[in-house]
Order: C-alpha cells, then structure tokens, then sequence
C-alpha cells in the first residue's frame, strides 16, 4: 500500500549521471552554503522576524522599536546585535540615539517573498 509519505523513494535505483555531474557542478562551495545556512538560522526567530518586519517600514532607533514591539530594550538589543553580525541590518549613530535599517534591498525581498508564500499557502 502507497501512502503519501513515500514518493520520495525511487522505485527501482537508478542513477542519471550527467544531470548528477551537472548539478554538481552547479552547486555553491561549501562555505557559502554555509553562510547562506546562517542567515537562514538568524531569521527563523520570530522576535527578529518582527524587528525586520519593523524595519521594512522605516529605519528606527532602538527606543522606537522597543516601543513597536512592546519590548524591553536589552532584548531588542540583543536581537540586533544577532542581526547585525550576520549582516542583516545595519545601523548609523545620530547624537546618542542609534539608528536600524535593513542592510539592503537582499534582506527586503526575502522577507516579502517569505511573507507572499506564507500568505499564498493559506
């Protein structure tokens, strides 16, 4: 009996050796898979989902995003560090008030697309 959960199993083995050398060849080197993997793991956490999510909108200072996200100020900042160091968003200083922004256009379009496909599965 054939379920559902089983069509990732070839019937008989089989190897089809050209595309497998192809795809091979195709694929990044391991450090970047590796640094792609990262970026993944810094944004699957829901906290820094809804700092990004914030920051879409408008650049923000820490005390703004404390406020939107109805947070304390040492867990924000310890979000945006983690996003900063793998270079999510960026920051400038302004007097003593420090500033957020998404690194670049990159960031911005995995969330929306992230977003459109969550919304597309409903």
């Amino acid at each position: 009996m054939t379920t559902q959960l089983e069509p990732d199993i070839c019937e008989d083995v089989c190897i089809h050796e050209q595309l497998v050398e192809k795809v091979k060849k195709e694929l990044p080197r391991a450090e970047q898979m590796m640094e792609l993997s990262n970026l993944f793991k810094a944004l699957g956490d829901f906290t820094r989902i809804r700092i990004l999510e914030a920051l879409l909108s408008s650049e923000l200072c820490v005390c703004d995003l404390v406020s939107v996200l109805d947070m304390n100020q040492s867990a924000v900042s310890h979000q945006l560090r983690v996003l900063r160091s793998s270079k999510i968003v960026k920051f400038r200083k302004e007097g003593k008030n420090v500033y957020y922004s998404l690194d670049d256009n990159h960031i911005s379009q995995l969330i929306n697309q992230g977003l459109n496909h969550v919304l597309e599965s409903r």
